[in-house]
């Protein structure tokens, strides 16, 4: 049984006891503007409430007008449909049109417009959507240890994929699978809808910091498949080969730290100097290789240069590669 089940049992009970409790018609509506009022995350929550408030409010002026004018006829339920309607659509109030027709079928039903048939209706409202509300401002799970392991388990592909290109670098037969690969993606992919959750229930926070770094792996994501397309040229070995693999393992390492120092930054600025020094290739075969290497360089410092950016972004975190 989940959470969200839970919340939609107690809010409709609650929101039912008040109605009876206040001894409003219709009580059980209220129920059913609390189960409609519940969402998955806070912002949400109020964002879709006062919607279906304000769609519910201004469907009930206009039926009121309609029913008093055309009397209560079912046609006149139509007539309803077909003014109203394309208000609420022109509002972007759709979302409150199942809340709206619950009362308006209430009005039609009651067969006269009185006060105090209207503030029973809107009673029902408060007491329903602002149920739902409550609930779900006291009763939202947290995501913070969920989002804290799903970034480790990233982190640690991460890992593994750095170390395995640095085998293959040093031995281009060595056989690897790459399952890692499709499980980053899959676990950057549930990271952003779980981050971008975690960011609707902190609303009053104005730091997105969770969503900026599924962000930051997810375009690192697309360097590292890069990187593996260079590594996957290089057939053969040579002795740059050994550098470069040290600077990998050195990344892959990084990455689980909390604090990067920036080594894998220097030492590719050492290669780099390094590689201008070197005599020409020989042959057209250590040509290719070492222009492939050199583009791994390219990279492995565009991977570097993304988390520059949330660096930048997040000045006041601490930075993490």
């Amino acid at each position: 049984m989940g959470i969200r089940i839970i919340k939609t049992a107690i809010a409709t009970i609650i929101a039912i006891y008040l109605a009876l409790y206040l001894n409003l018609e219709n009580a059980l509506s209220a129920g059913v503007f609390a189960i409609l009022g519940l969402e998955a995350t806070r912002m949400k929550g109020f964002q879709k409430t006062a919607i279906r408030f304000l769609a519910s409010v201004t469907g009930l002026f206009f039926a009121s007008f309609i029913f008093m004018w055309c009397g209560f006829n079912y046609w006149a339920v139509a007539l309803f449909v077909l003014l109203v309607f394309p208000v609420l659509a022109r509002f972007q109030l759709n979302d409150g049109i199942v809340t709206c027709c619950v009362i308006v079928f209430h009005l039609f039903g009651n067969g006269q417009v009185t006060f105090q048939f209207l503030f029973n209706e809107v009673t029902l409202l408060f007491i329903g959507l602002g149920t739902s509300i409550i609930i779900n401002m006291f009763f939202m799970p947290n995501d913070d240890q969920k989002i804290t392991e799903l970034r480790k388990e990233v982190e640690r592909n991460y890992n593994d994929i750095f170390q395995n290109l640095a085998a293959t670098l040093r031995n281009p037969n060595h056989i690897w699978s790459g399952e890692q690969l499709l499980v980053a993606e899959k676990l950057i992919a549930h990271g952003k809808v779980v981050a971008v959750r975690n960011k609707e229930n902190r609303f009053w926070e104005k730091e997105a910091y969770w969503i900026t770094y599924f962000e930051m792996r997810s375009q690192q994501f697309y360097t590292i498949t890069k990187m593996m397309e260079k590594v996957a040229l290089v057939h053969d070995k040579l002795s740059q080969n050994e550098w470069l693999a040290e600077v990998l393992e050195q990344l892959g390492k990084d990455t689980q730290s909390d604090v990067y120092k920036g080594k894998v930054r220097e030492r590719l600025v050492e290669l780099s100097a390094l590689f201008k020094t070197m005599p020409l290739p020989s042959t057209r075969e250590e040509f290719e290789i070492r222009a492939s290497l050199l583009m791994l360089m390219y990279e492995i410092d565009s991977y570097l240069d993304i988390a520059e950016k949330l660096k930048r972004k997040q000045s006041e975190q601490v930075a993490t590669i």
